[in-house]
């Protein structure tokens, strides 16, 4: 059909979760070393037009509110070459002791420099 397939538009949400963390100095390593993990919970998409293949795609992640409990919710924007906005998606992770598999706040540092956004 000449369109991205779209299964990869979760994949999409990834690459921009991952570089939105380490864009404020954080990467899903460095978070998992301090013994938190972060499964997805949840996760939608709103497909707007159709995105094609070797169309340049732009990702944006942002956060609409600063987390308060154990889940983090990040909002996707996806746009081609001609800023047309294509395809919108949220995912909600959950903060987990990777010991006890128990929910868990979001790590004190990621708090500190997340609030600073807010």
């Amino acid at each position: 059909m000449g369109f991205v397939y779209h299964g990869h538009f979760a994949q999409f949400y990834e690459i921009g979760r991952t570089e939105a963390l380490r864009s404020i100095g954080f990467t899903y390593k460095a978070i998992e070393a301090m013994g938190i993990i972060m499964p997805v919970s949840n996760m939608t998409s709103k497909f707007i037009s159709p995105a094609r293949y070797d169309d340049l795609l732009t990702i944006k992640t942002f956060l609409q509110k600063l987390p308060t409990s154990s889940k983090i919710i990040f909002h996707h924007e996806i746009y081609n070459e001609a800023e047309e906005l294509l395809n919108t998606g949220e995912v909600t992770l959950y903060f987990l002791n990777q010991t006890t598999m128990k929910g868990s706040n979001m790590p004190l540092s990621l708090n500190e420099t997340l609030s600073k956004y807010f």
